[in-house]
This record gives C-alpha cells, sequence and structure tokens, in this order.
C-alpha cells in the first residue's frame, strides 16, 4: 500500500489540476490519498478515481500558498508528504521513487521538474513528455540516485517529498509570508538549519505545464515586496535578488539596507510587457 500522501493546490485552475489527475491514474504506485487545497472562488472538479480523493476549501482573496501548503499536510494521513505544484504532470514512477528516496533519507528531497512548451498541452504519455520537454536552466539535477545540494536557496516547491514527522517538526511553511514570494527559501533555510538536508533526485520527477507568465512577477510586486521585508528582518540579507533589482530599476520600490519600500504599482503597459508570450517555457 502506498505511504505517500499527494499534495497539491489550486485556484480555478482546472485544466492543470485535470492534467495533473491524469498523470497520477496512471502512475506505476497510486498515491494513498490526493489532497487538493482549494483557494479558488469556484469549487475544483474531483473524478472518480481508483484512490481516495478529498477536496478541502481554503479559499482568500490573498494568496496563501504557505498556509495551503501547511492545511494539506495537516490532514494528510501518509507517512510521506508528496507537493506538486497544480501546473505539474507527475512522471510514473514518481511517487515509488519518492517513497523508496524517503525511506532511504529523512530529508527535503527536490525532484527534477521539465517543462512542456504551448504546443504540448495535449501530450500526457511520459515517453512523449521527455521527447519534448526541456530542464530548467539553472537547477541541475543528477541522471539517477540522490544528491546533496548545499544552497538551501535552490529549494523549489513545484515537486519535493518530505516525511510527515519531518514536515510538522518543522512548523510547516512560515505563514507569516502571505502571497507570491519567499516562502520556499525560508523554509529551505529552516529545513537545513534544523540538520534536514537538501536533496536532488535524479531523473524527471514531472513536467511542468505551458501557461504565460511575467518576468519579472510584476502581478505579484506587493506580495513580494512585503514577504521580502519578512525575510530579510528573519535572516538579514535580501531574497529574490534579481527581481529586486529590476523593481528598483523600474522605480516600482526602493530600498535601504533594512526596509523595501513600494515606490507605486506597475502599469498596464509595464504589465503587458513582462507578460511573456506563449513561444516562451519560463
Amino acid at each position: 500500500m502506498s505511504s505517500a500522501s499527494v499534495i497539491t493546490l489550486t485556484r480555478n485552475r482546472d485544466c492543470h489540476l485535470q492534467r495533473l489527475i491524469a498523470g497520477l491514474r496512471c502512475s506505476g504506485i497510486p498515491p494513498l490519498e490526493l489532497i487538493v487545497v482549494d483557494m479558488g472562488d469556484r469549487p475544483a472538479c474531483l473524478p472518480d478515481l481508483p484512490f481516495p480523493a478529498y477536496r478541502l476549501p481554503f479559499a482568500n482573496e490573498a494568496l496563501p500558498l504557505a498556509a495551503a501548503r501547511n492545511k494539506g499536510a495537516r490532514d494528510a494521513g501518509g507517512d510521506h508528504l508528496l507537493f506538486l505544484d497544480v501546473d505539474c504532470i507527475p512522471r510514473q514512477d514518481l511517487i515509488a521513487l519518492m517513497i523508496d528516496a524517503l525511506r532511504l533519507q529523512d530529508a527535503l528531497i527536490c525532484a527534477e521538474v521539465r517543462y512542456l512548451g504551448p504546443n504540448e498541452r495535449h501530450l500526457i504519455l511520459d515517453e512523449e513528455m521527455l521527447n519534448v520537454a526541456i530542464p530548467h536552466p539553472i537547477r541541475e539535477f543528477p541522471l539517477s540516485g540522490l544528491r546533496p545540494e548545499s544552497n538551501p536557496g535552490l529549494f523549489w516547491s513545484l515537486t519535493f517529498g518530505i516525511r510527515r514527522d519531518s514536515f510538522i517538526g518543522l512548523g510547516g511553511f512560515d505563514e507569516q509570508f502571505i502571497g507570491y514570494g519567499a516562502e520556499d527559501t525560508d523554509f529551505g533555510l529552516r529545513a537545513v538549519d534544523a540538520a534536514l538536508p537538501l536533496l536532488f533526485l535524479g531523473g524527471t520527477g514531472s513536467f511542468h505545464q505551458h501557461h504565460d507568465v511575467y518576468s519579472p512577477p510584476l502581478q505579484h510586486v506587493e506580495d513580494i515586496v512585503r514577504n521580502a521585508n519578512r525575510f530579510h528582518a528573519k535572516w538579514g540579507f535580501w531574497p529574490m535578488e534579481g527581481w529586486l533589482a529590476e523593481f528598483e530599476a523600474m522605480g516600482l520600490t526602493r530600498s535601504s539596507q533594512k526596509e523595501l519600500i513600494l515606490v507605486r504599482k506597475p502599469t498596464r503597459i509595464e504589465l503587458d510587457a513582462a507578460r511573456k508570450s506563449c513561444s516562451h517555457r519560463f
């Protein structure tokens, strides 16, 4: 019997959620359960599945990512937690590989995410997606096995696993981070401080479904400024340095050694210019 509870968060992302679920249907080992923390203003649709699936309503005008992940973990019944972003399609052997890895190592384990393009939304078979999906340009993963990662700032929550007891022992994600930005880096740092190593799992773990993005993420500038200040007060240095530099260059923010100030919100023209077209994967 599977020991892994799969947890995902969604906010009116039904198409992405259905492809994630389709991936779980194809899994060599089914999950113990699927927990969908639903932050949307309309209920997410869960089809009949060969494993238990639960929808946990968690509507909020903000985007409480940290609190939503913690809610999913609290309700999970498995010894192992596998967090999947709603736009990630799990590979068939991901659950088995993650369970084996977590039985071997009490660690925070990231699996590789490869990116699908805008013309590949119809693909669902692992072999088809492996042929076209491309790796992230910065995060390098081993071909197989587990590799220690010394930089906790490279932890990302798109596809990761952790023992449930270890997640609870860490206190989960810091819910003082509200909305988008910095909660992943904070979690990675706290895990390493608690002697929970960050490991990268070899082999593709999931496939990221294409959607338009903003670069830099101007639509989240207010969240990022607030969370960056929270992070700096906690750790003494600034996270998301690239984005913060871009915001300041645009005149959106002003910074001192101890405080980041939002000067103005982005204009519609600036938002439109930052929105990446469908030809981009990142």
